[in-house]
């Protein structure tokens, strides 16, 4: 949240080159592992470029790439380490056992759209295929970004008042992207569990 907060200062005061650097530091670590923030950074960015602090298509740049780099660098340490971190002795040991657990269910139950839903470090620790992963890793990490950044856009600029076709856009396409992430998510699942409903009267 440290990360957060000063990005919403730093907009505030007008230095959106630190801003930017601070939006890219905490997508990529959401990306690597760290929850939530990256969700809330580029939310505090889009709602900052709503009132002209920040320029919208850079803080979406800014979120993609920190997205695809966050997820290769936390997908390089799940397959080189990931093992072992979570098998070092500590009081944590059975919840980063869990957390891996969970993984390996969601890889099993969603496949390579399990790169949606998991961090990065979990896809390098179950072994998914580098290639696929730096695709899928991309596609996560704009579906991501065009669903959050645009509406926090668009709830910023019409909350204050802007009712542009822009700014209307801006919120549709948003809202438009997550939901369409959604019902791809529950479409792929339905689609698996009748594909293994098959499988196991065969």
């Amino acid at each position: 949240m440290a990360h957060l907060d000063a990005l919403v200062s730093t907009t505030s005061g007008g230095a959106p080159g630190v801003a930017y650097v601070l939006l890219f530091l905490a997508v990529t670590a959401s990306w690597v592992g760290t929850p939530f923030i990256g969700a809330a950074a580029l939310g505090a960015a889009g709602a900052a470029a709503s009132q002209g602090r920040l320029t919208i298509y850079v803080v979406l740049a800014v979120a993609a790439v920190a997205g695809e780099v966050g997820g290769l660098i936390g997908y390089a340490i799940g397959d080189r380490w990931g093992r072992r971190l979570v098998q070092r002795p500590g009081k944590r040991q059975s919840g980063r056992q869990k957390m891996l657990e969970r993984g390996e269910v969601a890889y099993a139950k969603w496949g390579r759209l399990a790169v949606f839903f998991t961090p990065a470090i979990i896809s390098g620790t179950a072994k998914m295929k580098y290639s696929q992963f730096v695709l899928w890793n991309l596609v996560a990490s704009l579906g991501f970004t065009l669903s959050v950044g645009p509406s926090a856009y668009g709830v910023g600029r019409i909350a204050t008042g802007h009712h542009s076709h822009t700014d209307i856009l801006a919120l549709v396409l948003g809202l438009a992207v997550g939901s369409t992430l959604v019902l791809l998510a529950v479409r792929h699942l339905r689609r698996r569990r009748t594909d293994g409903g098959i499988a196991r009267r065969q």
